[in-house]
């Protein structure tokens, strides 16, 4: 992250952000050579256009970067990969940021994620225009750093990013904050209690596992994050089609994201005692394979009745949330690309969010809206509950029919859901369909930076 910030004592080039209304201004203020070169090229600043003037030499001496009314968070991420690649300075000469103490570092962070290359496999073709260091940037430093954690993890493949490497991303985030660490393997799940996760990664080569980390002051109040962490999905034997199959590498996204939001915690220093558990499996087809209609028993001694092996996400979840609940959260929240059913509501970029809670939900949501990483709310509509009992077992993991995929998915992640604490649960896409300044074609965090805006708001920094 760091070769993308400039040292402040160098020449950096003024980056200038000017509204529409206020060209006419900028205008009427500049050097005739400046004005007559933004009239020649029609630049209008609407938002998320930009144009570089030059001096007399010929050199770029500013750019005009035309951002929104209030400056929004993607205005400026498309410079970085179309400005030649030298240092800028976000430079506020027009006052246009004036009176909205937030806006520097939200346009820091939207240049800092236009940044973005997966580069483990294939290099980028030029690199990216850097960014002087200042107070706003560092900043938005840790959020883009967790930004592009989650994003790699997400698009690496499962060759490289199985049960046993997500434990080795784990393990380095863990050792760099200094938290605690540890992970139950293979076999060890039978013996130590995580029976669900066990039947659901027996298949696979790579064991599956439960990791775990924990930082902080044990005083504090808990907060406790878990995250899906299937590294691929095959569907088990109800295989998916191999449509449907290309994608789930990025099956592991609800761990990813967890892993994220964790860095930006132990980062910012929040004030709470942080527990994360990831239960990391590969849904693959072997002669031991979870079978439809098998029973799997878990750790909360609820006996699941498995409709179909492609809904698997849930069940290593409620081994991890039953895990979550034993360290006495006062809060709980879970990422995981749970259902298609999610996306068929909401489309690939709006986060479903279910609560047990009101008030957990309305802060997420005020802190979606704040920092423009949004999600929407869905009902734990009780009277679904029906759909997901079984005649044999104590709940199925598939209902049968199509409807309300997602809520009945939550309401399964309900039932495991620790007693006492407030609950939320994101499913997610974690991929973007289509690149955008900013955000790339590929792995994506989404709600991650709304549910680190809502814990810092509630658990101020040391």
């Amino acid at each position: 992250m760091r070769k993308l910030i400039a040292d402040s004592s160098g020449p950096a080039v003024p980056v200038q952000p000017i509204t529409k209304s206020g060209l006419a201004g900028w205008l009427a203020s500049a050097a005739a050579a400046a004005a007559a070169w933004v009239v020649a090229n029609q630049f209008d600043a609407e938002p998320g256009t930009q144009l570089a003037v030059p001096d007399a030499n010929g050199e770029i001496s500013l750019v005009l970067a035309g951002i929104s009314e209030p400056a929004e968070i993607w205005d400026l991420a498309a410079l970085p990969r179309t400005l030649p690649e030298q240092a800028y300075r976000i430079d506020d000469r027009a006052g246009v940021l004036a009176g909205d103490a937030a806006a520097p570092e939200r346009l820091a962070l939207g240049w800092l994620l236009g940044c973005y290359a997966f580069e483990r496999y294939k290099k980028a073709t030029r690199g990216a225009a850097r960014l002087v260091q200042d107070a706003g940037v560092e900043v938005a430093l840790i959020e883009a750093e967790a930004t592009f954690l989650v994003r790699d993890l997400v698009n690496t493949p499962a060759n490289d990013m199985g049960p046993s490497a997500l434990a080795a991303a784990a393990r380095k985030l863990a050792e760099r904050f200094g938290a605690g660490y540890g992970e139950t393997v293979g076999d060890a799940l039978i013996e130590q209690g995580y029976p669900a996760i066990h039947a659901v990664g027996r298949a696979a080569a790579d064991q599956p596992r439960l990791i775990e980390l924990s930082w902080g002051d044990p005083g504090r109040p808990t907060v406790a994050l878990v995250g899906k962490g299937v590294c691929f999905d095959s569907g088990g034997l109800d295989l998916k089609a191999a449509a449907n199959m290309r994608l789930m590498k990025k099956d592991m996204g609800g761990a990813a994201h967890v892993l994220g939001l964790a860095h930006i915690i132990m980062a910012k220093q929040l004030n709470l005692h942080l527990k994360v558990l990831i239960p990391a499996v590969e849904n693959s087809v072997a002669g031991n394979a979870m079978r439809p209609l098998d029973v799997v028993r878990t750790r909360a001694g609820i006996n699941v009745e498995i409709g179909n092996t492609d809904a698997e996400g849930r069940v290593i979840l409620a081994d991890a949330l039953t895990r979550a609940g034993e360290a006495k959260p006062e809060l709980v929240l879970d990422f995981a690309t749970l259902t298609g059913a999610a996306r068929v509501a909401l489309g690939p970029e709006l986060p479903a969010l279910f609560s047990n809670d009101d008030d957990l939900a309305a802060d997420s949501l005020a802190a979606a809206a704040e920092v423009s990483d949004p999600m929407w709310r869905m009902p734990l509509w009780p009277g679904y509950r029906k759909l997901i009992e079984s005649k044999v077992a104590d709940i199925n993991n598939s209902p049968e029919g199509g409807f309300a995929g997602a809520i009945t998915a939550a309401l399964f992640l309900e039932r495991f859901a620790p007693a006492g604490a407030a609950w939320a649960h994101a499913d997610i896409m974690a991929w973007n369909v289509a690149a955008k300044p900013g955000r790339p074609e590929g792995g994506e965090a989404m709600g991650m930076r709304a549910f680190a805006r809502m814990l810092e708001d509630r658990y101020a920094r040391r």
